[in-house]
């Protein structure tokens, strides 16, 4: 029998290669469930390795996981529905972005992945159209305190994150892709412009306009939390999509390096690739995970979530949000 490894590789490989899963012993299907789950892939496994043969028990787990990938994606497109209706009379295009967006747009990279919140991008001169009607549609405010209310409104890319007080669901109302602390300053504009039209009236970015969304909350707003799924969306989008046009797009909104290194990374994961010195850093936080699905590498950890401030805003201000933060406890 297959001996896994003790990081969330297995998990990378059965995803690329699902008939590498049949001579796993029971060890090796407990790590490599437990890694899917706590990486919020295994409704996507369940459909990559469906049909081979594996343990009744694993059967039963993956099934429902598939069942509950699909109810998530009924709740994902029926929340977009919601939103749609609430920003009817708003003159402005509503895009769909990351999991809603994929299911949205019956891309593969939506086949049994996991959907949180509602994410939207729109038009900042129509943000208070949009929160107006929000509010007025149901949505309440996640974030009472004052300054973090003020350090949205003026520092991120985003509205407060807002929850429907019957549906218990959030959304997430950006008006760019990254905050505008960040060193990195991507085209809004030219991103909402691109964007593809759905039969009901929302749009969803174009496929390179995804390819640099993703690789933007990747690399350059965030420690990596969730990076095997993200780069396995990336790979889903360029196996369906191809990359003609992606550099010069990349280039456009200052994330040819992220661009450039997500594709590396996802060779690395999914296919031959080998890992440069750069990149093994980033390999060792993405597969993170031991054969319980617990989090590993703690002080890689810390080094990327001390990164992912640093790259989020200046060092005099990060400091004094910090210790904002620290004395409201």
């Amino acid at each position: 029998m297959v001996r896994p490894v003790n990081d969330a590789r297995i998990l990378a490989r059965a995803l690329a290669d699902p008939g590498s899963v049949v001579e796993f012993d029971a060890e090796g299907w407990t790590a490599l469930l437990a890694m899917a789950r706590a990486e919020q892939l295994i409704g996507t496994l369940a459909i990559r390795v469906d049909g081979l043969p594996m343990p009744a028990t694993v059967k039963a787990v993956l099934a429902d996981s598939s069942a509950a990938a699909e109810h998530g994606r009924r709740a994902a497109l029926w929340e977009a529905e919601m939103a749609r209706r609430a920003l009817s009379a708003v003159d402005c295009p509503v895009i769909l972005l990351k999991g809603t967006a994929f299911v949205a747009a019956g891309l593969s990279a939506g086949q049994g992945r996991s959907i949180g919140d509602l994410d939207i991008l729109v038009p900042r001169a129509s943000l208070d159209a949009v929160e107006t009607a929000l509010l007025t549609a149901g949505w309440e405010w996640v974030k009472p305190d004052p300054y973090d209310d003020a350090y949205y409104r003026r520092w991120m890319h985003e509205l407060p994150p807002l929850i429907h007080r019957e549906r218990d669901r959030m959304i997430d109302v950006h008006h760019t892709i990254l905050p505008l602390t960040a060193r990195i300053t991507p085209d809004a504009e030219a991103l909402i412009v691109g964007s593809v039209a759905l039969e009901n009236g929302l749009r969803t970015l174009s496929p390179n306009g995804m390819l640099v969304h993703a690789a933007a909350h990747l690399f350059a707003d965030g420690d990596l939390a969730g990076g095997l799924r993200n780069l396995w969306d990336i790979r889903c989008l360029v196996e369906e999509f191809g990359t003609d046009g992606l550099d010069e797009e990349a280039r456009r909104h200052g994330l040819h390096c992220e661009i450039t290194r997500s594709l590396r990374l996802v060779e690395v994961l999914f296919g031959a690739g080998k890992a440069s010195n750069f990149d093994r850093p980033y390999i060792r936080r993405i597969t993170a995970r031991d054969g319980w699905g617990r989090a590993t590498r703690p002080i890689t950890r810390l080094a990327f979530y001390v990164r992912s401030h640093w790259l989020r805003m200046p060092p005099t201000m990060l400091a004094r949000h910090l210790w904002t933060k620290w004395r409201k406890g």
